[in-house]
């Protein structure tokens, strides 16, 4: 039986078919979706809650003249289908392929890039406020999941977008879920909303009733329109949206097709800013990503059957690592506390939060207020560790400044994934923290090159460091050890081999691509010297001076871009100490960093042993 979704090449195909047929093309879109997943990894339960929604939003407005801004954009997947991406969807975060997020160089129904939450309320008013100053005619809607809309980012759009005039039309996504189940206040009064369906049912039924009644019932319909607030008040405490100036449509059936359409072609003749609240589940239509939504938001390849990931011979995770050693040191230390931004599985710290519950804070999606909390628990004698995400920690760049470095409080950062991480894209790679740490006083910087490393790192950070400290580990599983480790550990850079020809400084996770490169250099002769860093910042000079004085040859490899990175600090530091010594920096140019595999990525930049390894023996 021929599909329908054969018969769709862009969005306006959507405007001839029924509604029975939309449900038979979100079956197969998501049939779709969950094959390509399977096979190349990637954000799968947000993307199934959200196929209904995507269907109605196209079947109401034409995106190749309106605009759509998705919050976060990993729930994209469905509009790039509906959008000449279909026949291409197989290629899905694959180098050359499409991208996991909105693109807008890659369709014109990418009308914004995204790839961080709470974004989608701002540009949407922005882009709002262009199109009238221009005097266009078009629909503006922001998709934005009740997960983002705890993102402060989020409410400073709303408390704007209360005052403006332009039509901007916002779609709540509700599905009760960020990556993790929401918490805080806001999850709490959307709930109430959705649980008090009552208002809108009266609201329905009653306008049914008068209208039926001769002359007057029409009179009676617009007096209660007119008395729409105090109506509804009767019903529900407060309407947030309403009291903000913001018209509020809502709670409808996010996986009811027409009744979401009615709702979208409501909204749509708002000539203000309009919260259409829909709720949706988050993995909807495969049960596995029903049962377990946070497993199941971003996800590497899996047994479709099963629901259980292809390969994963994997023991550990960085993260894992790091939880498990703060979980050991917190036995011991009743000062310290572990702090997420809507993460706990994705840094580890849910295996903290069942040891210390009382101990342990989950946030929401607001890093910005994760890092200023933690300073004021720092000053109040507390010892925060704050485990985030490299390319989430840049939200709170402000907050590490003012709050945390200039005060010299003792706060620890587990700044996870940081460097190349490979198929999420320019806006998720982790290679600015090692730039921006730079700018910051007071701050020390580690980088483990193993797993013991980063658990000796965290247990000196904790007891040893009395300002702000951050210790910087991959996505990709560092080795259990490099063999040099000590028992009692030094924060000093460490020469592991000697050599007469070049020196190699290995900066964390670059280690194992430097003892790499060098066997190779060994082979065709040439003698190599190789010091793990261990510390970013500040840099310890000494030994660094000594070995350019040796070789006259200095090669850094570091996880980060070239601008305000390691290497340019040692190029600074040598220009002084050592004039004569030449410095080779291998870093990631800064430019945004398109979506491959971690390995494709460093062999793109030069950053793998064999590159490498050429490279620096041509110079020699």
């Amino acid at each position: 039986m021929p599909k329908i979704l054969d018969t769709i090449n862009k969005p306006e195909d959507l405007k001839g078919l029924n509604i029975r047929e939309l449900y038979k093309l979100a079956d197969e879109i998501r049939e779709l979706i969950i094959d390509t997943v399977s096979e190349n990894g990637g954000h799968l339960a947000s993307n199934l809650g959200a196929v209904e929604l995507t269907l109605a939003l196209n079947r109401v407005f034409d995106f190749s003249v309106d605009r759509i801004i998705w919050d976060v954009g990993h729930q994209s997947y469905t509009q790039k289908i509906l959008s000449e991406r279909k026949d291409r969807f197989n290629t899905l975060r694959k180098e050359g392929g499409i991208s996991g997020f909105p693109k807008t160089q890659e369709s014109i129904y990418d009308a914004f890039n995204t790839g961080h939450s709470s974004t989608s309320v701002s540009a949407a008013i922005g882009m709002a406020r262009a199109r009238d100053l221009r005097g266009e005619k078009y629909k503006i809607c922001a998709v934005i999941g009740d997960g983002a809309l705890t993102g402060g980012m989020a409410f400073e759009g709303l408390n704007d977008m209360g005052q403006c005039d332009n039509q901007v039309i916002v779609i709540l996504n509700d599905n009760e879920m960020a990556i993790n189940k929401n918490v805080g206040g806001l999850s709490k009064y959307l709930n109430r909303i959705a649980s008090k369906p009552g208002y809108n049912k009266f609201k329905k039924g009653l306008r049914a009733r008068l209208i039926k009644i001769p002359k007057v019932g029409e009179h009676i319909i617009d007096y209660l329109g007119r008395m729409k607030n105090a109506v509804k008040h009767l019903f529900q405490q407060n309407v947030i949206f309403d009291d903000l100036g913001i018209k509020y449509i809502g709670p409808v059936n996010g996986h009811d097709i027409n009744e979401m359409i009615q709702a979208m072609e409501r909204a749509e003749k708002i000539d203000g800013p309009v919260v259409l609240h829909v709720k949706t589940v988050k993995g909807m239509g495969y049960k596995p990503a029903e049962n377990r939504p946070e497993e199941f938001h971003g996800i590497a390849p899996f047994d479709i059957p099963s629901g259980e990931v292809k390969v994963s011979n994997q023991k550990t995770s960085n993260s894992i690592c790091f939880s498990k050693k703060l979980c050991k040191l917190a036995e011991s230390n009743g000062k310290i506390t572990a702090i997420t931004a809507a993460m706990p599985h994705g840094t580890g710290l849910n295996l903290f939060q069942k040891k210390y519950p009382e101990r342990f804070f989950d946030v929401g999606i607001a890093e910005q207020h994760a890092v200023t909390m933690a300073a004021g628990m720092a000053i109040s004698g507390i010892i925060p560790c704050v485990a985030v995400y490299s390319t989430f920690l840049q939200r709170a760049y402000d907050q590490l400044l003012h709050d945390v470095a200039l005060q010299n409080l003792h706060v620890v950062f587990g700044v996870d994934r940081a460097g190349v991480v490979g198929d999420d894209g320019e806006t998720h790679q982790g290679i600015y923290d090692i730039s921006f740490f730079n700018t910051l006083p007071n701050f020390t910087v580690m980088a483990p090159a193993s797993l013991l490393e980063l658990e000796q790192m965290l247990e000196y950070a904790i007891n040893k460091v009395d300002g702000p400290v951050a210790v910087r580990y991959p996505r990709k599983v560092l080795p259990d050890r490099t063999g040099y480790e000590k028992e009692e550990f030094s924060p000093r850079p460490e020469i592991l081999k000697t050599g007469s020809d070049v020196t190699f400084i290995a900066v964390g996770d670059m280690l194992s691509t430097v003892q790499k490169t060098c066997k190779i250099l060994e082979e065709n002769g040439r003698s190599s010297e190789i010091i793990n860093l261990k510390t970013v910042k500040p840099l310890d000079p000494q030994i660094l001076i000594e070995s350019a004085e040796k070789t006259k040859f200095v090669v850094t490899v570091e996880n980060n871009i070239i601008d305000g990175g390691v290497g340019e600090k040692i190029l600074c530091l040598l220009d002084k100490a050592v004039p004569q010594c030449r410095v080779e920096i291998m870093a990631i140019p800064n430019e945004p960093v398109s979506h491959a595999s971690i390995e494709q990525i460093m062999k793109r930049y030069g950053l793998d042993p064999e590159s490498i390894a050429d490279k620096i023996g041509n110079m020699l």
